[in-house]
């Protein structure tokens, strides 16, 4: 199974960010950067969620219903074509207020300090993320024939990477939990710089942490 980072380097992911910096005006470049930081805060933030039967309960009813198969996959260049509609990012809105909860101000502004993108442009583009990220599972889910939480949980583990797990799930952590005083968002933007020597490319930023 394909992590989400391999995603956002493949041609898919590519068409992926080139839409989503169209939509936002931002460049590729820091638009690549942004969502490889922010795809695995969500996939992690998801799978905290699916560790207790009702949160488990709930992405399964999202995967296999409204995004079963990963429809918004197979045809991203009209979804992007023209602006994206406001139903998608209304639906991203409502999927990172169930995800993240209160934290979502303090993980936005993390990502906009570590990106350097201003916060109502990464708010924008978490929007559009968002649906993508759920139409992702949607088709990882049908593929593996994922129906139950043990299903979920092993796929969501596999495509954050595997092996690295731990520190991701640290990382993943300390944002989730930073209560917006900065210190801890300074700590994790330690981890995912590697000390302040910031990698350019797709996936630099998240490089040795997710073994890229």
């Amino acid at each position: 199974m394909s992590g989400i980072l391999d995603l956002l380097n493949s041609p898919m992911g590519q068409q992926i960010i080139s839409g989503v910096s169209s939509q936002t005006g931002q460049s590729a470049d820091k638009t690549g950067n942004l969502l490889s930081m922010a795809m695995p805060v969500l996939m992690g933030a998801m799978q905290k969620n699916a560790s207790t039967p009702e949160g488990a309960s709930g992405l399964l009813g999202a995967i296999s219903g409204k995004h079963s198969g990963g429809g918004i996959l197979d045809n991203l260049g009209g979804l992007f074509q023209g602006g994206v509609e406001e139903n998608v990012t209304n639906d991203g809105a409502g999927i990172l207020g169930h995800i993240l909860g209160g934290k979502q101000p303090a993980v936005e502004n993390a990502l906009s300090q570590k990106s350097g993108m201003d916060a109502s442009s990464v708010s924008q583009i978490l929007k559009v993320a968002a649906p993508i990220l759920m139409g992702v599972l949607g088709k990882q889910a049908s593929q593996n024939n994922v129906s139950d939480a043990n299903g979920l949980s092993s796929m969501l583990g596999g495509m954050l990477g595997g092996g690295q797990g731990s520190k991701q799930q640290s990382l993943i952590e300390s944002f989730l939990d930073a209560d917006g005083d900065g210190s801890i968002l300074d700590d994790v933007a330690g981890m995912v710089l590697g000390g302040g020597q910031k990698k350019g490319g797709i996936g630099g930023l998240l490089g040795g942490l997710f073994g890229k």
